[in-house]
């Protein structure tokens, strides 16, 4: 994998007196606006005019800046402002507001589908929802972003894969290469040109709900995923027919948040208390390669950074990224960030307008509105009227509008939209293909962690009976975890794939009596038992746990298998490590397996035997809850198991 060459000691000092500055931190500060912006000269003013076929930016041979330039000269108000923002599907009040505002972008959040979830229906919506947009008199296309966190998770039949947490573990930046470029063609099969990933937190908490969206605990191993993730997606040209637009996010410090300072006195969206030092050497290593791969957009986080809230954090966004690591993609804030965040009522329409006013004079370029929200004043139609007052107002400069509608049109120039909006059918072949599984298989074996073996391990196909067990043994919704087909994700059979125990049946010879129960009944008999247990499905803060035990369901299962007088083999399917010490000196094996996705086969060759297991911990694994949170370096560092620790046979 090719590894960028950085001259970090420049950052790293730039960084150091952004942070000693922090008392100066203004999101106001329109002197920092202009000079991180891609045009910095005042442009014609030709709004009144229409343009001609003729037109600069109408010719694609030109060079982009020349195109966006041009472009920008023909733009009213009102169209610059419809750029930079972006509605949930759901929540268009008809199609036609998509040309009526100027949307520069829709996006689907998880479990927004079209009403037939299926690959055609979406290119269906998108073509209909892009022929709007071309209809403005400028013919602007817009841009379509989804949650595509593991694969197109999304749609039903996409390719499921393994989430960060299990990918960190396999320690390989090819494999994590190969899940996101299938990712992409399956996501752009469908029309869809932006995916919302890679998450490159550092999940520093185990009881964090978004644990499994981080590569690992150490800077390292995110480093080492970053670059290949970004390749993966967007290739090295932007306007390859297979390429979408990747976001490295939540930038910066996400991963790091306090328990008790977070929504709910949890953790998700909470605040990161760190030191300067511990915020360069921990909390950025990860997107210094995606920025070097290019990375077309940055989402921020929603959390805080020593009381700042990310999206008005004026000296990391518009300071650090764009300015001194010379960022030049657009920064989309995340889900209703600008309504959201606590301290800052935003139940008014002042209130609203000073977030908005701050957010933007920070650096955030795009927003996702996304809609409607409970309050009911931060519709996009809201948010468009009071963005057109800030800036008449003078609160919000025209240079700082400039820059973020160049910045914007600028990657859709890159994406070849222009010349190609509408979806290309010859790729929905490849959603959920049986080489995009194949691929998806490959990553799951290479993902699953052998942490114990008293030599039951591998097992041979050719037993007379096998035991199975356990709720996550037959349950393709509980092996995907979250952010799969819902935004939660579900138990049950909610998309295509082979779960653990279907796999287990095709793998064995035909010599071999597969049995199942959920409980761990009619165990007896069996020359092994092989029990499934862990999580069920849940994403950011729905996460958020005081508590990593097993459950009662998942002991009694175990427990009903060792009463029979069967060897047993866990398999723990999990978004983090649980806590098992006291209850692991019971079992012959165990296979941390994280959430593998839809591919069942790829557990089942680790248990076989049909692969050596490869897989090491890219988290530590603690003893108890008292030792959370535990992470590699510490001063006094006493796992179950510690971070790189992973057998083979």
């Amino acid at each position: 994998m090719f590894l960028p060459k950085i001259k970090y000691a420049p950052i790293l000092i730039t960084i150091f007196l952004l942070f000693s500055c922090q008392s100066n931190n203004n999101a106001n500060d329109k002197s920092d606006n202009t000079n991180s912006g891609l045009i910095k000269e005042k442009l014609v003013d030709r709004s009144s005019e229409m343009p001609t076929d003729s037109a600069l930016y109408k010719n694609p041979e030109l060079p982009v800046m020349d195109r966006v330039r041009d472009l920008m000269s023909y733009m009213t108000i009102e169209e610059k402002v419809g750029q930079m923002t972006q509605v949930e599907r759901q929540f268009l009040d008809g199609d036609s507001n998509i040309s009526k505002y100027f949307l520069g972008s829709l996006l689907s959040g998880g479990g927004s589908a079209p009403k037939n979830n299926f690959p055609r229906s979406w290119a269906d919506m998108y073509d209909r929802f892009q022929k709007v947009a071309l209809s403005t008199r400028l013919a602007i296309p817009i841009i379509y972003g989804v949650d595509a966190v593991h694969g197109h998770g999304n749609v039903i039949g996409a390719t499921i894969f393994p989430h960060h947490i299990g990918l960190g573990c396999t320690n390989n930046p090819k494999v994590v290469e190969k899940v996101y470029r299938a990712t992409a063609v399956e996501v752009a099969a469908t029309g869809i040109d932006w995916n919302f990933a890679p998450c490159l937190a550092v999940p520093r908490d185990e009881r964090w709900g978004r644990t499994y969206e981080g590569f690992g605990e150490t800077p390292e191993i995110v480093k080492s995923m970053a670059a290949a993730a970004v390749v993966g997606l967007q290739t090295n040209k932007l306007n390859n027919p297979t390429s979408v637009l990747a976001t490295a996010k939540h930038f910066l410090g996400d991963g790091g948040t306090k328990w008790g300072t977070g929504l709910d006195k949890k953790m998700d969206q909470g605040d990161t208390q760190v030191s300067d030092q511990e915020m360069r050497e921990i909390h950025l290593p990860g997107y210094l390669p995606a920025l070097e791969s290019n990375v077309a957009t940055v989402m921020p986080s929603y959390s805080q950074i020593n009381g700042t809230y990310m999206h008005m954090h004026n000296d990391l966004l518009n300071g650090l990224l764009k300015k001194e690591l010379d960022f030049k993609g657009f920064v989309i804030s995340d889900w209703a960030a600008l309504e959201r965040m606590v301290g800052r009522p935003a139940d008014s329409l002042d209130g609203y307008k000073k977030n908005i006013i701050e957010c933007i004079n920070a650096g955030v370029d795009m927003v996702m509105v996304p809609g409607a929200v409970p309050h009911g004043n931060q519709s996009y139609e809201n948010f468009i009227k009071l963005m057109i007052e800030s800036i008449k107002e003078g609160s919000i400069s025209e240079s700082r509008i400039n820059d973020a509608v160049a910045r914007i049109l600028k990657i859709k120039f890159e994406m070849g939209l222009f010349e190609n909006p509408f979806t290309d059918r010859s790729l929905l072949n490849k959603v959920g293909s049986k080489e995009h599984r194949e691929i998806a298989r490959d990553a799951v074996k290479q993902s699953l962690v052998v942490l114990k073996n008293n030599g039951v391990l591998p097992i041979s196909k050719d037993l007379g009976q096998v035991h199975v067990a356990g709720k996550n043994a037959d349950d393709l919704g509980n092996q995907c975890g979250g952010w799969t087909i819902s935004w939660q994700g579900e138990s049950g059979p909610l998309t295509k794939g082979t779960t653990i125990y279907e796999a287990i049946q095709v793998a064995v010879s035909s010599f071999t009596n597969v049995t199942y129960s959920k409980d761990g009944s009619g165990a007896k008999g069996a020359n092994i038992g092989i029990v499934v247990v862990g999580e069920t499905p849940y994403s950011e803060m729905q996460g958020d746990k005081e508590s990593l035990y097993l459950d009662k369901q998942d002991l009694k299962a175990i427990e009903n298998v060792r009463k029979a007088g069967v060897p047993v083999v866990v398999v723990i399917v999990s978004g983090r490590p649980l806590i098992i010490e006291n209850e692991i000196d019971k079992w012959d094996g165990l296979i941390a397996a994280w959430l593998p996705g839809s591919e069942g086969k790829g557990v089942t060759d680790v248990l076989f035997g049909d692969y050596n297991p490869t897989g090491r911990l890219s988290v530590s694994w603690p003893r108890n809850m008292e030792q959370i949170p535990i992470n590699f370096g510490d001063k006094e560092y006493d796992p179950l198991f510690e971070y790189g620790f992973g057998l083979s046979y």
